[in-house]
């Protein structure tokens, strides 16, 4: 089955709802490439400095995580997320403006990373809330995959593209394109038709309260607990490393903006194959051993290809064991998503991914400030070292919980993660070609 062939294709509703996730993840992926150049080249960061924008990308998921998932589960979703897109694309405009007028400082970057990073936490908490108010429940693993196979196509030729552009014109010019992805996202939900219903008011109802009811939900659950641990250490130690990858790249190895874009156009380019493989993997393996092996095997790739960032022809070798690494990596990601959304009650939708996002993003600001530490004190690949060894460790909460040996997971349609079963789309995308969830 192709992205363009299944139910979820002729449900006009969803097709404005993926479109403007791929709007915005395409303008994403330029930023991805130009935010930390303009830190490293027009700013003349050093690798703490550089280190220290990735802390504010991800920052508001620390401060504001808990509370963004009470306040959304008080809210319609839409209108959060529109005026999410809308707030980060005047955010990002900025950038360019102050470059133009020759007033661009790095706390002003800092700003603006910051402030993206909060309206993405209410935009991210909103976006998974909504979904399954979008499609049945039976449509959600498809739904997530189409999400995640759309979101790679776009970051395949977006960090290359935004290399590109930041060769030609500049890195804060190169921003404008994810300013304009923003407002076409808003565009594409403004126009989604759906009514969607205000929750009950809860007037007796505390934030705390409601805070505590998404913690005591996520991790009284064994599952939900193993899948949240293992995603905060991946993502951390993973921080470790990104938050130093341009400047080994591009300050220290002398890389152009187009070949450091290449790498993340290879990580895209995995993610997009790996989550077209997603369902054939977990319906052969089981969906519980295949996320265990789908965490182990992504980081042995990953700390393989550390060695081979030389600025030579080991450099290729690097990129495409980083870009496998994805193919891997994206069966767990994919299926914790999808069981999240299939365990939890509606009612608890923001609350949960919020305090998942607390966790788990909220890691990413620690990690980031560690690389940046170790990158300005041990040294920029020695951080990196540190990042990909910890990486073989986030398999240990998800090893040893029930998921290890669960074929099938609470929540997933009647016979996936079986021997020839899955769900009708799964089993027609498995006879045909090319192969895709």
């Amino acid at each position: 089955m192709s992205l363009l062939s299944s139910g979820l294709f002729r449900h006009a509703d969803f097709r404005r709802f993926w479109a403007a996730d791929a709007t915005s993840q395409t303008g994403a992926a330029v930023t991805l490439v130009a935010l930390p150049l303009i830190a490293i080249g027009p700013l003349h960061a050093t690798p703490f400095e550089a280190g220290l924008l990735v802390v504010f990308e991800y920052l508001a998921f620390l401060v504001i995580g808990l509370p963004a998932g009470a306040w959304v589960d008080r809210m319609r979703r839409r209108p959060v997320m529109i005026t999410g897109s809308l707030c980060r694309a005047a955010l990002l405009g900025s950038v360019p403006v102050a470059y133009g007028l020759g007033a661009l400082t790095l706390p002003q970057l800092y700003g603006v990373a910051f402030g993206v990073s909060v309206c993405t936490v209410f935009f991210d908490v909103a976006h998974q809330s909504y979904l399954p108010q979008l499609v049945d429940d039976a449509a959600l693993v498809e739904a997530n995959v189409k999400l995640e196979a759309t979101r790679s196509i776009a970051q395949v030729g977006g960090p290359g593209a935004g290399g590109a552009l930041v060769g030609a014109l500049s890195a804060p010019v190169a921003v404008v394109v994810d300013a304009v992805g923003f407002v076409g996202s808003a565009l594409f939900l403004s126009c989604i038709r759906q009514t969607e219903t205000k929750p009950p008011a809860r007037p007796d109802a505390s934030l705390r309260a409601e805070i505590g009811e998404g913690l005591r939900f996520v991790f009284g659950n064994p599952l939900l607990r193993a899948l949240t641990l293992t995603g905060a250490i991946s993502n951390m130690c993973g921080t470790i490393g990104a938050s130093m990858l341009l400047v080994l790249l591009n300050g220290q190895l002398g890389l152009s903006p187009f070949l450091c874009g290449l790498v993340f156009t290879a990580e895209a380019a995995g993610g997009l194959l790996g989550s077209l493989l997603t369902v054939r993997v977990a319906d052969r393996i089981g969906q519980g051993p295949a996320m265990c092996a789908s965490v182990v095997t992504s980081g042995v790739l990953w700390m393989l290809a550390l060695p081979m960032y030389q600025a030579d022809g080991r450099f290729a070798v690097a990129v495409a064991l980083q870009g496998l690494g994805w193919v891997c990596f994206m069966t767990f990601k994919i299926n914790s998503v999808s069981v999240r959304q299939q365990l939890c009650p509606k009612p608890l939708l923001g609350r949960m991914t919020a305090t998942n996002r607390f966790v788990v993003w909220g890691s990413m600001p620690i990690g980031a400030l560690l690389g940046s530490t170790l990158g300005g004190t041990v040294g920029v690949r020695q951080a990196m070292w540190v990042g990909v060894l910890g990486e073989l460790l986030a398999v240990l909460p998800v090893f040893f919980s029930p998921l290890r040996t669960m074929r099938r997971l609470p929540g997933a349609p009647p016979g996936a993660g079986e021997p020839g079963g899955a769900e009708p789309a799964a089993q027609a995308s498995a006879a045909t070609a090319p192969p895709a969830a």
